[in-house]
């Protein structure tokens, strides 16, 4: 994933209500041979004027340890964020972090969760994708994971030791999948869950052209997964490529008043049915990057929340993430 930063620079906009407190509760930090996005582009981004006083940052199979038992591996990523960040505090880069563990290990994840807690006192939870499509042009999760891997048993024993240590629960899946993430958050109540990008609606490969068919299925399985009071929603990832909106073929980047009227229907349904109080904005940075900069994305949630109360609006913007993730 290359960004274009030429093209990034062609949609200059002010920064609107700028005073209004930011939790960013979804970036990465990686190095690619074709992207990099380290701590230093972030700082970048985050020094451009809104005021993002706290981050979580969320595992993208970065900086693994290259030795030992495989399972331990994915605590390298933990180990390297907490050094990385540890003396960033304004912004509060990685307040919290999420990092991987296969559930799939089943009760013997345990020792991996409590390697990733000692690690790192900003250490929150878990994030094992399930995003599953057999379509070929559908890209599968980095977990790689089976379909119904939600359903598993293993993986139902591994996501029963989050609890028991305090621990939250990042789903990644396509729409396709949420009723199944419904099941999941049935069963296990006492588990804090919060669903990635809006739960995934489809807009390329055999679900292009049918936004409507894909947001009529969405929605009814939105108003299903809402009916479980532990679980939340990250509202972004319209910006990625998998929605099917295109803004990346543009000649000129999106102003975020065009991606604000993009996201409203799936705002709207969020709103209706989770509330200000189990939902937040998310950058998704630097996937999202491939689409808008950083600027033009939060000016877009801003617009998208400028109708909602003074509570409502900071509820979306910072406090529902701080409160989620114990920041």
């Amino acid at each position: 994933m290359a960004f274009d930063e030429v093209w990034l620079k062609s949609r200059v906009e002010d920064i609107v209500a700028p005073d209004l407190p930011i939790c960013d509760p979804h970036h990465h930090l990686w190095e690619y041979p074709t992207s990099r996005y380290l701590l230093d582009e972030f700082l970048t981004d985050l020094a451009q004027g809104h005021r993002v006083e706290k981050t979580v940052y969320v595992e993208c199979l970065m900086n693994y340890r290259s030795e030992g038992p495989s399972a331990m591996r994915p605590v390298g990523e933990t180990e390297y964020v907490e050094q990385v960040t540890r003396h960033c505090d304004r912004p509060a880069v990685a307040a919290g972090i999420v990092g991987f563990a296969d559930l799939c290990l089943g009760e013997q994840v345990r020792p991996v969760l409590e390697a990733h807690k000692a690690a790192s006192s900003r250490f929150r939870g878990i994030r094992h994708a399930s995003a599953w499509h057999e379509h070929e042009k559908i890209h599968n999760a980095h977990t790689k994971p089976p379909p119904k891997l939600l359903s598993d048993r293993k993986f139902r024993q591994g996501f029963a030791e989050l609890s028991k240590l305090a621990l939250t629960f990042d789903a990644w899946l396509y729409h396709t999948q949420i009723d199944e993430l419904a099941d999941l958050a049935g069963h296990f109540p006492s588990t804090p869950i919060v669903l990635n990008h809006l739960g995934g609606p489809i807009g390329i490969g055999p679900y292009q052209g049918k936004r409507d068919e894909v947001f009529a299925k969405w929605r009814r399985s939105i108003a299903r997964l809402a009916q479980h009071p532990n679980v939340f929603m990250k509202l972004g990832g319209v910006t990625m490529t998998l929605s099917g909106f295109g803004w990346h073929k543009l000649e000129t980047a999106p102003a975020s008043s065009d991606l604000a009227e993009a996201m409203m229907p799936y705002f709207d349904v969020c709103m209706e049915h989770f509330g200000a109080e189990r939902c937040m904005f998310e950058s998704n940075f630097p996937v999202d990057r491939i689409s808008c900069s950083y600027n033009v994305l939060w000016n877009a949630f801003k617009h998208v929340s400028a109708d909602c109360s003074e509570g409502e609006r900071r509820a979306l913007l910072y406090d529902t993430a701080v409160k989620f993730y114990c920041l």
